[in-house]
C-alpha cells in the first residue's frame, strides 16, 4: 500500500489520522514518492485526477489552518496591547508648546488624534473669552476624536512682589471660570527651587500663603491644582538661597497649604535629578497626583551636572528608568495626563507634524514598557 498525506493510492481513499506523519515522511523522500506515483498512475487517468484533487484539498486545508493560526496570533498580540491600555488609566497627552508646536487649537486636536494621543493641553489664552458657539464646536471636535482635556498651566505670576500677585489673583476667577466651562479639571505650575532674596523659611511661608489663595479660587471652579518641584542641582544651587527641590519637601508645602484640591505634578526628569527612588513614588496615591511629565536625560552627563532645559524625549537615551516610573503610575491607578516636556532644540526645529509624530512615537515606545 502506498500512502501520501493520508491517501491510499490503491483505493484513492483518504485517512486524516495519518495525514501529518505521512506528509512528513513523504517530504523526506519526495523524489521516490513521485517516481512511484507516476508508475502507479500509468493509464489510470481518472484515478490520477481524483488523487490530485484530494492532494489539493489537503493543501487548501493546510492553508486555512495556517491562516487561522496567523489570525489567532495577531488577535492574541492585539488583545495583549488592549489589556495594557485597559490596565493604565492615564492618557497620553499632547502639550504643543512643550515640543515647539505652534498650531492653533483645532489643528492641535487633529494632530493629536492622527498620532494616537488621548488628551490635549487646554490653553487658557484661547479658552478665555471664547464664545459659546466656538466652545461648543471645540468640545464636539474633542468628542469626535475621543479626546479629553489634559492639564492647563497656571499663567498668573505668584512669585514676584505683592502687587503683582494681587493683580494676578484678581484676574484668576475669570480664567478658572473659562476652564470650568470648557470642562477642564486640572491645572498646574512649578516651584522655583532657589531665590536671591528669600531664605528657605521665608520662601516657604510666602508660597504657602499665596498658593492657598490660588487653590481656593481654582477649587471654587472644580479645578485640581498641581505643584511641580524642580530637581536639578544646577537649578537649586544657582541662587543664594536654595528652596524645595524634592518630593518630600513638596508634600510638606501641600500639607501647609491644606487644600484638598492641591497635589503634585510628577516629572521623571525631576525625580531622576533629585536622585529619588521608586519607593519615593510608591508613597503616593492617585489623589496625590494632578499631572505627570515623562522625559529622558542626556547620556554621558552625571546626574549632579544635568541642566534643566536640556532634556530628551522619553526612551531617547535610557538614562532615566522610565519603566519603573510608569509602572508605579499604573499601580496607583493614576488617571490623569502624561505628557512629554523635553525642551529639545532638535524637536523645536521640526515642523509641527514631524514634532508631534516624534513625540508620539517616543511615548508609545515608553508605554510598551508597562508590565
Amino acid at each position: 500500500m502506498i500512502i501520501y498525506c493520508g491517501i491510499d493510492f490503491a483505493t484513492s481513499s483518504y485517512d486524516p489520522k495519518v495525514f501529518e506523519v505521512s506528509r512528513w515522511r513523504a517530504r523526506c523522500n519526495a523524489a521516490a514518492f513521485w517516481a512511484t506515483f507516476r508508475k502507479w498512475a500509468g493509464d489510470k487517468q481518472r484515478r490520477c485526477w481524483q488523487v490530485k484533487e484530494l492532494i489539493l484539498m489537503n493543501r487548501r486545508s493546510l492553508l486555512k489552518a495556517a491562516a487561522a493560526a496567523s489570525l489567532a496570533c495577531a488577535l492574541t498580540e492585539r488583545n495583549a496591547v488592549a489589556q495594557k491600555r485597559v490596565r493604565r488609566k492615564f492618557t497620553m497627552d499632547l502639550c504643543p508648546g512643550r515640543i515647539g508646536v505652534k498650531a492653533e487649537p483645532v489643528k492641535t486636536i487633529e494632530l493629536a488624534a492622527e498620532f494616537g494621543f488621548e488628551s490635549v493641553e487646554p490653553l487658557d489664552s484661547h479658552l478665555v473669552g471664547l464664545d459659546p458657539r466656538h466652545l461648543s464646536e471645540l468640545e464636539a471636535l474633542l468628542k469626535q476624536h475621543r479626546l479629553v482635556w489634559g492639564a492647563a498651566s497656571l499663567t498668573m505670576d505668584f512669585r514676584k512682589d505683592e502687587a503683582t500677585f494681587k493683580q494676578g489673583l484678581s484676574e484668576l476667577p475669570s480664567i478658572a471660570q473659562a476652564l470650568e466651562k470648557a470642562g477642564v479639571k486640572r491645572i498646574g505650575t512649578y516651584i522655583r527651587p532657589s531665590s536671591d532674596e528669600l531664605t528657605y523659611i521665608a520662601n516657604f511661608r510666602q508660597h504657602a500663603e499665596r498658593l492657598k489663595q490660588v487653590a481656593q479660587v481654582l477649587g471654587d471652579h472644580g479645578l485640581r491644582f498641581g505643584l511641580e518641584y524642580v530637581g536639578p542641582r544646577s537649578s537649586w544651587a544657582r541662587r543664594r538661597y536654595a528652596f524645595m527641590h524634592t518630593l518630600a519637601e513638596t508634600r510638606e508645602l501641600l500639607a501647609e497649604i491644606g487644600k484638598a484640591n492641591v497635589g503634585v505634578i510628577l516629572d521623571s526628569w525631576h525625580w531622576y535629578t533629585a536622585e529619588e527612588d521608586v519607593a519615593t513614588l510608591q508613597s503616593l496615591v492617585n489623589q496625590d497626583v494632578v499631572a505627570v511629565d515623562l522625559n529622558d536625560a542626556p547620556a554621558g552627563i552625571a546626574v549632579q551636572e544635568q541642566i534643566d532645559n536640556r532634556r530628551e524625549l522619553p526612551m531617547a537615551s535610557g538614562v532615566i528608568d522610565v519603566k519603573s516610573f510608569l509602572n508605579v503610575l499604573v499601580t496607583m491607578d493614576y488617571d490623569g495626563p502624561v505628557r512629554a516636556e523635553p525642551f529639545s532644540q532638535r524637536l523645536n526645529e521640526l515642523d509641527d507634524v514631524a514634532a508631534v509624530k516624534a513625540t508620539a512615537n517616543a511615548m508609545l515606545s515608553a508605554f510598551k514598557l508597562i508590565d
